[in-house]
């Protein structure tokens, strides 16, 4: 997906996306280099897991894939793309509130879910985090159920911009015609809507982090608009 935007300096003018990008790309490479011990120690555990800690609700949007480099390049692609607008729009600090909420509660969303929709089997205990780590001493924890990634928060940014420019032109993937954000966003919640309930085999997309922030995205900026209806149209 993409847009035509005005040329700017990103670490000028949008200081809070440029130290973003930077951050996510730094633990990345912390990632690659130091190995799986810094992926096991951020990613964000099931609630039901004794791995789970509290820190990691913000710690995960800061950690992607380490074996998928895609993963890591459409996040910050996405963000440079609309958080930059929005950075200079409402102010980094604005921005930066806005970004972390949509990011945390994203986390929270994708957590409730897995709770519910988990049993007592399926608690991982650490007498089986033990056993898990003495057959498999090569494989990360995060195979135990962790999830990384700044696309809930991403997905936020995507909400918020489609409200504020709706008109703006994009271009999605596989359709060769421009198509409105406020067509294109919903027509992408709407397929993690899906993917969440449909539950296909070998889908490890966290569905639900992606719709949690997407909703925190939209009812917080309706609300910061609310008396505000400056917009660029």
């Amino acid at each position: 997906m993409a847009y035509n935007s005005p040329g700017n300096n990103i670490a000028k003018d949008s200081p809070v996306v440029f130290n973003l990008v930077v951050i996510n790309v730094l633990v990345f490479a912390a990632q690659k280099l130091i190995g799986n011990a810094v992926s096991d120690a951020i990613a964000l555990y099931p609630v039901n897991s004794d791995l789970f800690k509290p820190y990691q609700l913000v710690t995960h949007m800061f950690a992607h894939s380490p074996n998928n480099i895609m993963h890591i390049v459409f996040n910050m692609l996405t963000l440079w793309m609309f958080g930059t607008i929005l950075e200079r729009f409402w102010g980094s600090k604005k921005f930066l509130i806005f970004y972390l909420i949509c990011g945390i509660v994203a986390a929270i969303t994708h957590l409730t879910m897995e709770y519910l929709r988990a049993d007592d089997a399926s608690r991982i205990t650490q007498e089986m985090i033990n056993e898990f780590l003495k057959e498999n001493e090569n494989i990360p924890k995060y195979y135990l159920g962790g999830a990384m990634g700044a696309s809930g928060a991403v997905m936020g940014v995507m909400a918020a911009f489609a409200y504020v420019f709706p008109n703006t032109q994009l271009y999605m993937m596989f359709i060769p015609i421009p198509v409105k954000a406020k067509i294109a966003v919903p027509i992408m919640i709407v397929i993690d809507l899906f993917g969440g309930f449909a539950n296909i085999s070998g889908d490890n997309v966290a569905h639900f982090a992606h719709l949690g922030g997407a909703l925190a995205g939209f009812l917080l900026v309706l609300y910061w608009n609310k008396t505000n209806r400056k917009t660029f149209y």
